[in-house]
C-alpha cells in the first residue's frame, strides 16, 4: 500500500464533510501532487499488516479521540473516533495532519542539543541526555547555592491541571522560584469569571447539544473553539433534517464574517471590544420587559436589586445599573448595532426554552475580557439557564487526587518568598495566577535580566504572544534558555539547550476536562508508535532533572516514571466512583441520565479502571440531573453574584494600602463605586494618537491553520485561498469602503503600521470586514521550521500594541491602532 498526497487530501475532505460541517472551501486540485512531489518525508510504508490504534489528540485543549491506522509500525492515517464521547467521528484538519508533525524531521529536534551558532539562528549540535542533564542541573544547582533560586523561571504551555503541568509547578516550588508563568488563554478568563460570580474554579460547561438557541459572543464555533470535533458534530446535529423543523438557532456576534458568522442563522457585528456592552443592552431589554427568571433571581442570586450592607450603606444593584446606562439606544452608540437588532436578540433569547450564551475569542489560544465574560454570563443567569439543561451546567470538579505535600528546603523557602516578577496574585491583580505580559515587561524594563535561567515547556511565546515582539526582546536578554519543545520553533531557536519532548503520538499524556465540555472527562493518550528519535516524555524529563539538581529537590519526586504520577492522580477517580471507561455511541454522554438509571462502571478495582483508561483513553461521567442548589455557589453570599463581593473586598484591601482612587487606577478601572463590582463597559485606552493611527487591527484565527504553539502540518497550506496567502505574502481583509479611502485595490501591497511595528501584506477586499478594521490571520509569519512554513506571510502579533484588561491584567490584544501605507 502507498499513501500519497492525493489520498491525504481525500481523507481531510471526507473527514470534515462527513460530519456535515464544511466551514472551509476545500480547493484541492492536482497541483497538490505536483507541489509536494519531491517532499522526502512523504510516508511510503512497505506492504504489511493493517492495525488501528485508539488514542487521544492533545494538539489543542479539545482532547478529541483519534484512531490511527498503521501498516506494520508505520502510522499512515488519523481519523476521529466514533467510540469516544467528545467528538463522535469528528476531527479538525490540524488533527488529521498530525502525522506530518511526527514524521517531518525538518520540523523536529531528534535528540538533546546544545547551541553552537548565534542565538536565534537555530544552529545546534547533538549531545547525550547525560550531558544535557549535567548542564541544566549544574546551572540550577549553582543558583540555589548562591541563594538566588528565584532567578529561575518557567513558561508552561501545557493545559492547566494536566499532570505534566502539575509536575512543572512542583519542580519550580521545589527549586524555590515563584516565577512560573503561562501563556494566556480563554480558559483563564473562564476560570476567573467563574470564581467571581459562582465561587468555583471548575471549567466552563456549556450544554450545547441540548440547547435550542446558541448566542455566541465571539466563540469561533467553526474555527476550532473548544473541542473542534465535538462542536462540528453538534453543528451537524443542529442542521440535521428539514430546515423548517430545525430545533436550534445559532446567532454569532463578532465584527468579521467568519465561517461561523457566515453559516449562523443570524450574524450581528458590533465594534471590536464592545461585546460586553451588547450583552448588557440585551439584558436591559430582558429586565425592562420583566421576562427574566424571577425565581432564580430571588432564590439563587445576589446583587440584582439595590441592597443595603450590614453597615447600613446603600448599594446599586445590577438591575438599576443596566436600566440607567444600557438602553438599546445607548448601546447602539457604543457598538454600532441597531437598537431594533438588540431588542430582537433579547426576544429570541428569552423566548427559547433552553438557550445558552457562550463567550469566547476565536479558538482557545487567546484570553478574553473579564467584564465581557461577566456580561455574557449574566444573560444565562437572567434566563435561569445556569444549572439547567441546554444552558451552563455546574458539574462537580473532576476528582483527581492531589500529589503528596511537597516539603521544601530553606533555600527554596526563602526564594518562594520573593515577589513574583509578573505581580500575579498581588493587590493590583488579586485573582490572577499568571501574567506573562508583566513577566516580559519586568525583563525588558531593567538593563540586566532578573531571570538567569528560563525553562520553556510546550510553548512558543516568541510567536504566539500578542506583544509587538516584546518576548523576543526578553529572550535576547536572558543569559540561559532551555527548551523542552519537540519542534524547531522560534522560541526553541533562541535556546541554549534543547531537551526535546516526544510528540503526542509517541507518549502517554493526559487531558483534563476539554474546553467547554458539559461533563467531566479525563482523557489519556497512548504511544501510537515508539519514539522515532532520541526524545523523552517531558514528564519523565522533569522527574529525572529534579534528581540531577540535588537530593533536596529530587526528594519531592519519588516516582519511578511519569506513568506512576498519572496513576497516583487517577486514584481519585476510582475513589469518587461512578465514572465510565468506555463509550457507547448509542448513549451520548450529553444525554441527561436520571439518578440511578445511568450506565454503571465496568470495573471493580483501581487496576481494572486504570487498565480501561489505558485501553480506551477515557474516564468520564455522563450528564446527570441538575445539582442541588444547596452549596452550589461558593461565593461569599452563597449565591450567583451579579455584584461580586470578592471584587469589592479586593478593592477595599488595596484601598487600605493606598487611596481608593489610586487603587482603582492601578487596577485599570475607570468606573467607581458599585459599578466596578458588576459587569460594565469600559472603552479600552487608545494608547496612541488616533489621528496618526485612525484604523484598528484585529487578528483572527482559522480552523485549517495552527495559531498556537505547534506548527501547522505543511499539507494544510494547500487549503489556503489565494486571497489569504499568495506565495510568501499573506492578505489583510479590508472593507472596500476603507480601501477606497486609501486608493487600494485587490492584491495591492500595503504596509500595516502600528506604534509597535510594521508588516507588509496584500489587500483582500472583503464585504465581510467591518469598515475601519484591518483583519490579519494568525498562524502565518513563522521565522522557524522548514521551507514550507518559514517566511510565509506575516505574524500580526508582531505589531499588536496590547493594553491591560481591568482587574485581570490580561493583554487587550483586540484594540491595536494602525494606519495603512501604500507600498
Amino acid at each position: 500500500m502507498k499513501i500519497t498526497r492525493r489520498n491525504f487530501i481525500a481523507a481531510v475532505v471526507g473527514g470534515v464533510a462527513g460530519i456535515q460541517a464544511t466551514p472551509l472551501p476545500w480547493k484541492f486540485t492536482d497541483d497538490v501532487a505536483i507541489w509536494t512531489q519531491n517532499w522526502p518525508w512523504v510516508p511510503v510504508p512497505a506492504t504489511g499488516e493493517f492495525t488501528d490504534v485508539s488514542s487521544v489528540c492533545n494538539l489543542c485543549p479539545g482532547g478529541c479521540g483519534i484512531a490511527v491506522r498503521k501498516v506494520d509500525e508505520r502510522a499512515i492515517k488519523i481519523e476521529g473516533r466514533t467510540d469516544y464521547p467528545v467528538n463522535p467521528g469528528g476531527i479538525c484538519p490540524v488533527g488529521m495532519g498530525g502525522l506530518q508533525l511526527l514524521y517531518d524531521e525538518s520540523l523536529r529536534f531528534t535528540g538533546p542539543m546544545k547551541r553552537v551558532g548565534l542565538r536565534g539562528a537555530g544552529q545546534f549540535k547533538e549531545i547525550s541526555w547525560g550531558e544535557a542533564f549535567d548542564i541544566v542541573a549544574g546551572r540550577i544547582s549553582n543558583l540555589r547555592k548562591k541563594g538566588t533560586p528565584e532567578a529561575i523561571a518557567a513558561v508552561d504551555g501545557n493545559p492547566e491541571g494536566t499532570t505534566v503541568s502539575v509536575l512543572i509547578k512542583r519542580l519550580m516550588r521545589a527549586m524555590g522560584s515563584p516565577n512560573y508563568v503561562r501563556p494566556p488563554s480563554i480558559n483563564d478568563t473562564y476560570r476567573m469569571g467563574n470564581l467571581l460570580m459562582q465561587g468555583t474554579l471548575a471549567p466552563m460547561a456549556y450544554d450545547l447539544e441540548n440547547s435550542d438557541y446558541v448566542l455566541s459572543f465571539g466563540a469561533g464555533l467553526l474555527e476550532g473553539w473548544g473541542a473542534p470535533g465535538r462542536v462540528m458534530n453538534a453543528w451537524g446535529m443542529w442542521h440535521d433534517g428539514n430546515p423548517a423543523k430545525r430545533k436550534t438557532r445559532i446567532v454569532q456576534v463578532e465584527s468579521r464574517a467568519s465561517n461561523t458568522a457566515s453559516k449562523a442563522d443570524m450574524w450581528v457585528a458590533p465594534r471590536p471590544g464592545t461585546d460586553g456592552a451588547l450583552a448588557l443592552g440585551i439584558a436591559h431589554v430582558i429586565i425592562k420587559s420583566g421576562q427574566y427568571d424571577s425565581r432564580f433571581i430571588a432564590d439563587h442570586s445576589f446583587g440584582f436589586e439595590d441592597w443595603r450592607s450590614l453597615e447600613g450603606v446603600n448599594h446599586t444593584g445590577f438591575k438599576t445599573l443596566v436600566l440607567e446606562k444600557y438602553s438599546p439606544e445607548q448601546v447602539a452608540e457604543i457598538t454600532g448595532v441597531n437598537p431594533k437588532t438588540i431588542v430582537s436578540l433579547a426576544k429570541g433569547f428569552v423566548s427559547a426554552k433552553t438557550p445558552v450564551a457562550v463567550y469566547g475569542k476565536g479558538k482557545d489560544n487567546l484570553n478574553g475580557s473579564l467584564y465581557e465574560f461577566m456580561a455574557v454570563q449574566n444573560l444565562n443567569a437572567l434566563k435561569g439557564s445556569i444549572n439547567r439543561s441546554g444552558g451552563v451546567l455546574l458539574p462537580d470538579p473532576i476528582p483527581l487526587s492531589d500529589l503528596p505535600l511537597l516539603e521544601v528546603d530553606a533555600i527554596a523557602s526563602k526564594g518562594l518568598k520573593t515577589p513574583r516578577l509578573d505581580q500575579a496574585g498581588t493587590m493590583r491583580y488579586p485573582f490572577t495566577d499568571s501574567l506573562i505580559n508583566n513577566f516580559t515587561d519586568a525583563i525588558n524594563r531593567d538593563s540586566k535580566s532578573p531571570v538567569d535561567t528560563l525553562l520553556v515547556f510546550s510553548a512558543n511565546p516568541f510567536f504566539t504572544l500578542p506583544d509587538g515582539g516584546g518576548f523576543k526582546k526578553a529572550l535576547e536578554k536572558i543569559p540561559f534558555i532551555v527548551s523542552f519543545s519537540p519542534y524547531r520553533d522560534e522560541t526553541a531557536n533562541m535556546a541554549d539547550l534543547i531537551l526535546p519532548d516526544s510528540t503526542y503520538l509517541e507518549k502517554v499524556d493526559d487531558i483534563v476536562w476539554p474546553t467547554g465540555l458539559q461533563y467531566p472527562l479525563y482523557g489519556l493518550s497512548k504511544p501510537v508508535v515508539e519514539p522515532l528519535y532520541n526524545t523523552k516524555n517531558s514528564g519523565d524529563t522533569v522527574i529525572e532533572l529534579s534528581r540531577a539538581i540535588d537530593d533536596s529537590v529530587g526528594s519531592g519526586f519519588p516516582w519511578e516514571n511519569f506513568e506512576e504520577v498519572l496513576q497516583t492522580r487517577a486514584k481519585g477517580l476510582f475513589d469518587a466512583g461512578g465514572g465510565l471507561v468506555s463509550y457507547d455511541p448509542d448513549a451520548p454522554a450529553w444525554q441527561r441520565q436520571t439518578a440511578g438509571n445511568g450506565p454503571k462502571p465496568e470495573y471493580e478495582s483501581f487496576d481494572e479502571m486504570w487498565e480501561g483508561i489505558q485501553s480506551e483513553g477515557m474516564w468520564y461521567r455522563p450528564v446527570s440531573s441538575p445539582r442541588s442548589w444547596k452549596g452550589l455557589f461558593n461565593t461569599p453570599s452563597g449565591k450567583f453574584e451579579f455584584s461580586s463581593k470578592l471584587i469589592a473586598q479586593a478593592i477595599e484591601n488595596y484601598s487600605n494600602k493606598i487611596s481608593k482612587k489610586a487603587a482603582l487606577k492601578n487596577m485599570g478601572l475607570a468606573a467607581t463605586e458599585d459599578e466596578v463590582c458588576m459587569a460594565h463597559y469600559e472603552a479600552p485606552k487608545a494608547g496612541a494618537d488616533l489621528s496618526a493611527y485612525p484604523l484598528k487591527m484585529l487578528p483572527y484565527e482559522m480552523i485549517n491553520l495552527a495559531s498556537g504553539w505547534i506548527p501547522s502540518p505543511p499539507f494544510l497550506y494547500k487549503t489556503i485561498f489565494e486571497n489569504q496567502l499568495l506565495k510568501d505574502k499573506s492578505f489583510a481583509a479590508i472593507n472596500p469602503k476603507t480601501a477606497a479611502k486609501y486608493h487600494l485595490e485587490e492584491g495591492e501591497l500595503v504596509a500595516v503600521k502600528s506604534p509597535a511595528g510594521e508588516v507588509q501584506v496584500r489587500v483582500n477586499l472583503s464585504e465581510g470586514a467591518m469598515p475601519g478594521i484591518v483583519y490579519l490571520p494568525l498562524g502565518f509569519g513563522h521565522t522557524a521550521y522548514d521551507e514550507f512554513l518559514k517566511g510565509k506571510g506575516v505574524n500580526p502579533n508582531n505589531i499588536v500594541q496590547a493594553g491591560q484588561d481591568p482587574i485581570s491584567g490580561y493583554p487587550v490584544w483586540w484594540n491595536t491602532p494602525v494606519k495603512l501605507i501604500k507600498v
